[in-house]
């Protein structure tokens, strides 16, 4: 069939070339067998909608006559959305580390008509540069291979695809304390202690990572590590990957100063940055900084990503006007014709946003030359004329949105709301929070299965394990911060369902579910990427599903993930930070019940729980006269004297009653840290 099929999809990604020349197919039966049936191999073509290379590629390549000329005499072509497909993108990604490529985006594979991979890479220039062979070349090159040489070729797509076949990987350490410090201490030495992230460029966000340290920090009371983690977070929040005119963070920086954004905006990342700032706005010295983050982040949320319906959009591209960044960078001309000459001063010095500019002759904003706080009056006066900057950017020729609804990132995003509603006491944030998880519940789900994506009427069925897992979790931070335990219920079933369609029968979960599409392998990654592995979101809930309801069945289950990955973590702790947080809860977890009384709900008693919480804290909020039952950690106590009284257990164990919101910070202070 000689035309671009893309019209039929309802991507944002595949439907940006809809309109190219080559002759796309979306990943689908149909598409392999026109290969099997033309004999000719397939050209796969993995992106994203926000990706600056994709769309390069894009315009040098694909949009071209003469290249698509080439592809579409040669090969069967196949584009793929890797956030729509993660379980595509995952199998060819590692196929290209196979053979011994870094990997990125865009991610160009050819492939035998049956899918194994044969070679691959990422961006390829129109024409051959800096030493890279031009796109052309490697088409025809590759075609003729595959006509002169196919058993070679078909040799070489067997052993690739054998070599991603999953191995024994042997005994993993002890689980315990000394691999957690170990692997903290290893973690802590590749870290920038004074600008934050990775040493060097360029700087991702890695929550997980973040997040590991953050419990390390206070698990070994190493100041170091504490630092490590306001380092980056507060790199972050003062660099240019911040928005400071519109909120929200950008997917990188590419420089080591947290300065040069890759301008792409992912809602993954901003829901996980939501609820490391909120675990740590009460008790770090930053602590006021990170609740400006998480307000004006979540204003962009609400004002930029939120659907009909309550669910958030995926991503904003990182071009406009086919320029990077084009959207969010000014000059200080366009200040002083905005804000007047003397505004214009006060903020483009505050801000970085001179003559000349700080990138190719913009200016990007930014806090790094003036990091401390202003007076009240200043921060105000900031705040009003970034109002105006923020009108007047509205006016621009907007990114490109990409808005499908991804069920794991909006999982993020919810967890993130949660959380921050819940520790900065804001039901309004919970409120969105509930909502978008009522609509991914409802709307995104067949026979109480969720799906991974959906657009304009056309869903991805079933989902994949982070979709499963990334629920549980979000379920669990609605439940903390309102306390109704059907979430509790929705939770468990999605662990149920991750047990039951995902379980790999040896402790771990492949990504794709028993009943999905089959491809040419079903893998169960334990490292983490841009977001957490779903075996660490779900070591992390079935821990806190333990610790709520005393079921030894969920520690049982978190323990055989656990045990399956240690060899894993062994050789790899930066890439298992999620894992080993969740082996840190598993040793530390601390269930702080509260009965109330009829004239007593604990509202004290939760305020000095939420102004001093830990990740390793868990809350449930019972009324005295629940029979609970037996398995319950605070099955049998009552509330003393009409008053709310707390209780903080451990595998059973639970303390004497607790009255005084000061005594209930005691307790867990001396019951937290010395356990292991």
């Amino acid at each position: 069939m000689s035309e671009n099929l893309l019209r039929l999809e309802t991507s944002p990604y595949l439907l940006q070339h809809r309109d190219n020349p080559v002759h796309w197919r979306g990943w689908n039966a149909a598409a392999l067998e026109e290969a099997r049936q033309l004999d000719r191999p397939i050209l796969l073509s993995i992106g994203y909608a926000a990706c600056h290379w994709c769309h390069v590629m894009a315009h040098e390549s694909f949009e071209d006559p003469a290249t698509a000329a080439v592809m579409n005499r040669l090969f069967v072509n196949i584009k793929v959305d890797r956030e729509e497909r993660p379980d595509i993108d995952q199998i060819y990604m590692a196929a290209l580390h196979a053979i011994g490529d870094q990997g990125g985006w865009p991610l160009t594979m050819f492939l035998t008509p049956d899918g194994k991979p044969i070679w691959g890479g990422t961006y390829f220039p129109k024409t051959s540069r800096y030493g890279r062979p031009g796109f052309v070349v490697v088409l025809e090159q590759i075609a003729r291979f595959y006509a002169e040489d196919r058993d070679k070729i078909v040799a070489q797509a067997d052993r690739i695809a054998a070599h991603l076949q999953p191995r024994p990987v042997g005994e993993g350490p002890p689980l315990g304390r000394p691999l957690l410090d170990e692997a903290a201490r290893a973690i802590l030495g590749i870290m920038d202690l004074d600008k934050g992230g990775t040493r060097g460029a360029p700087k991702f966000p890695n929550t997980a990572v973040i997040d590991f340290l953050t419990r390390s920090a206070h698990r070994t009371g190493d100041s170091d590590m504490a630092r490590a983690v306001d380092a980056a977070l507060i790199g972050m929040s003062n660099g240019g990957i911040f928005d400071h005119v519109g909120g929200g963070f950008a997917r990188y920086s590419t420089d080591a100063d947290w300065l040069v954004p890759h301008f792409e905006k992912m809602l993954s990342d901003n829901g996980l940055l939501l609820e490391q700032l909120a675990l740590l706005a009460g008790i770090s010295g930053a602590g006021a900084l990170y609740r400006a983050r998480i307000e004006t982040t979540i204003g962009w949320l609400v004002r930029e990503m939120r659907l009909p319906g309550g669910a958030f959009a995926a991503s904003l591209d990182a071009d406009s006007e086919g320029h990077e960044g084009r959207f969010y960078v000014w000059t200080r001309t366009e200040l002083e014709h905005l804000l007047g000459a003397e505004d214009a001063a006060f903020l483009g010095d505050l801000y970085d946003i001179q003559a000349g500019g700080n990138w190719e002759g913009v200016s990007i904003p930014n806090r790094l030359r003036h990091p401390a706080p202003l007076a009240t009056d200043d921060e105000r006066r900031a705040e009003t004329l970034f109002a105006k900057l923020l009108s007047a950017r509205e006016t621009r020729v907007r990114p490109g949105l990409d808005d499908k609804i991804l069920v794991d990132w909006n999982g993020y995003a919810i967890t993130g709301l949660a959380t921050a509603g819940w520790l900065l006491d804001r039901p309004d944030w919970t409120e969105l929070a509930a909502t978008a998880f009522r609509f991914l519940a409802e709307s995104i789900s067949r026979n109480g299965r969720p799906g991974h994506a959906t657009r304009d009427g056309k869903s991805v069925h079933p989902g994949f394990s982070s979709d499963l897992a990334s629920l549980a979790r979000a379920a669990i931070a609605l439940h903390q911060a309102t306390q109704e335990s059907a979430y509790l219920d929705r939770a468990i079933g999605y662990l149920d369902q991750l047990e039951a369609h995902h379980g790999d029968g040896q402790g771990g979960y492949f990504f794709t579910a028993d009943d999905a599409e089959a491809l040419i392998l079903r893998k169960a990654e334990r490292i983490d990427d841009a977001s957490p592995n779903p075996h660490g979101l779900a070591v992390d809930s079935l821990v806190r599903l333990w610790a709520l309801t005393g079921e030894d069945r969920f520690r049982d289950r978190a323990d055989r993930v656990l045990a399956a990955a240690a060899p894993i973590i062994n050789r790899n702790v930066f890439g298992t930070a999620s894992l080993l947080s969740g082996l840190d809860l598993r040793l530390a977890v601390r269930t702080v019940v509260i009965l109330t009384s009829a004239t007593d709900d604990g509202a004290g008693l939760r305020r000095a729980l939420r102004e001093d919480w830990r990740p390793t804290f868990v809350l449930d909020v019972q009324p005295e006269d629940r029979d609970l039952p037996a398995s319950h950690p605070a099955h049998g106590k009552r509330a003393i004297d009409g008053r709310a009284t707390a209780y903080v257990c451990r595998e059973g164990n639970c303390s004497l009653p607790i009255i005084e919101p000061e005594a209930l910070v005691a307790e867990l202070h001396g019951a937290w840290l010395p356990h292991g």
